[in-house]
């Protein structure tokens, strides 16, 4: 039977500092009927991202920002339950941007088909989703890597992480990261296969801990944490150096401006290049980007790992466990089998 009413993640006020549960709240909502051309879609699967703490306050940004009382929105994996249009049979698979709720009716134009890659359909939500074509083009075409260059990627253990340290070995790069765990570290180094790790949290100073595990330098760092990674990369990195800035989530939760790293004339010193950038600004890469996943996951060069939360009910806890490092690789929430 169809689903009258879904279960729905609103946000009750902007977070002041870390994210708390009481500034979210799950609600229940009626579902309208279907028009023609519209379905019902049944939502699987549904992802929690840093970038969406930046959506959690007021203010102009590069994304609009979630609107207090409204339902929370991000990516899902659905499966159509009813259908009024041609385009869309029970049954299909979709990716959509309907997250934090457990159904949507949609009149279809925003929904994507999942193809058949041979991968459960969460992998696009997670490497063969969002965070995997940040990993791709952040590398490919910000960092430019070459054949025996040197690769630092910090929270190298995640959803984005892992897979610039997998990509980049497939360049013929040597590829360093930093996780926050030894578990994390022991998986880098014996499951995907790079040339080191550090645990941030014990190595004292990163800075000195960088330098010993890449002697020749840095050519190409990813940053997806700032503070102390950027500190270390900006000492590492050599003449010319690339860096492709993806994100700084030990930034997120600041409640008032956080000092740069001290050493940021290494910049004009050494001539570096440092350039941000934003995932949707390079949607036209998605073909190739799976096209080179396909090919590399069918030879087996690809691991990812998941940490899974169940139940809508446990959506805004997958999302507070991000800023604390508890997930694995992508966080996800499973809403249906």
């Amino acid at each position: 039977m169809s689903p009258k009413t879904t279960r729905a993640v609103r946000l009750t006020r902007y977070p002041q500092g870390k994210p708390e549960s009481g500034d979210f709240e799950i609600v229940e909502q009626p579902l309208p009927p279907l028009n023609e051309g519209d379905v019902l879609v049944k939502n699987l699967w549904m992802t929690v991202d840093p970038y969406m703490r930046g959506r959690m306050r007021p203010g102009k940004s590069y994304v609009n920002a979630f609107e207090i009382g409204a339902v929370l929105d991000g990516e899902a994996i659905g499966q159509v339950v009813k259908s009024e249009s041609p385009d869309f049979a029970v049954g299909d698979q979709v990716r959509s941007m309907f997250g934090w709720r457990e159904a949507f009716v949609s009149n279809g134009k925003s929904l994507q088909k999942i193809p058949n890659l041979g991968v459960p359909p969460q992998a696009f939500l997670g490497v063969l989703g969002m965070p995997g074509l940040t990993a791709y083009v952040g590398l490919l075409e910000i960092g430019q890597p070459k054949a025996g260059e040197t690769v630092f990627v910090s929270a190298a253990s995640g959803a984005v992480g892992s897979l610039v340290c997998q990509i980049a070995k497939l360049k013929g790069c040597k590829v360093v990261g930093t996780a926050g765990s030894d578990v994390k570290v022991n998986w880098l180094i014996d499951e995907i296969g790079i040339d080191g790790a550090i645990n941030y949290k014990t190595a004292g100073s990163l800075s000195k801990a960088l330098s010993a595990a890449c002697p020749q330098g840095v050519d190409v760092y990813f940053e997806n944490v700032g503070g102390d990674h950027l500190t270390a990369a900006l000492d590492a990195m050599n003449d010319f150096g690339r860096i492709a800035v993806c994100g700084m989530i030990s930034q997120y939760n600041a409640t008032k401006a956080v000092p740069g790293p001290a050493n940021l004339t290494n910049i004009i010193a050494k001539r570096l290049r440092v350039q941000g950038f934003i995932v949707s600004d390079h949607f036209d890469q998605t073909p190739a980007f799976l096209g080179d996943m396909k090919v590399w996951m069918s030879e087996g060069k690809i691991k990812w790992k998941e940490t899974v939360l169940e139940g809508i009910e446990n959506a805004p806890q997958a999302f507070l466990d991000l800023f604390s490092g508890d997930n694995f690789g992508k966080m996800l929430v499973r809403l249906s089998t």
